[in-house]
């Protein structure tokens, strides 16, 4: 299963946060904002289809993110939580933790904001239109 969510690149994209990655529905971004990848969303983990939210709960649940802007993509895997709430209406992140808030997308992934390829982050910087592609499969 999966949802996608449309957004856009902001010149203070930096991808520096070592923990969190996040995609929000904010017009606007500050240079503080180190784990914010596109602003402007679409959609948010409150819109997903109540048949993924559900996939994305059980404990086998594999989540991917692939980002994509400008002809350049990074994808991070982590997992699914019986507690994803999927009810913010604001703004999806991903985290290398185990905690969990209304936000939370996934947990325990393979890196943060930080990892991110740079090719990405520079076209993201430049304001780029984004395709986040959020993935659960069940193993």
């Amino acid at each position: 299963m999966t949802e996608v969510i449309h957004a856009r690149g902001h010149e203070h994209v930096s991808a520096q946060h070592a923990s969190t990655f996040e995609v929000t529905t904010d017009d606007y971004l500050t240079p503080a904002g180190d784990c914010i990848l596109a602003i402007e969303a679409d959609r948010v983990p409150a819109d997903f289809d109540p048949a993924f939210v559900e996939a994305c709960r059980d404990e086998d649940a594999t989540i991917t993110v692939t980002v994509e802007a400008d002809g350049h993509s990074d994808t991070v895997t982590g997992r699914g939580d019986p507690n994803l709430e999927f009810t913010n209406d604001r703004s999806a992140v991903g985290r290398t933790s185990e905690y969990v808030d209304d936000r939370t997308i996934l947990l325990e992934a393979d890196f943060a904001a930080e990892g991110f390829d740079r090719k990405l982050v520079a076209a993201l910087g430049d304001g780029a239109a984004v395709t986040v592609t959020v993935s659960v499969t069940i193993t």
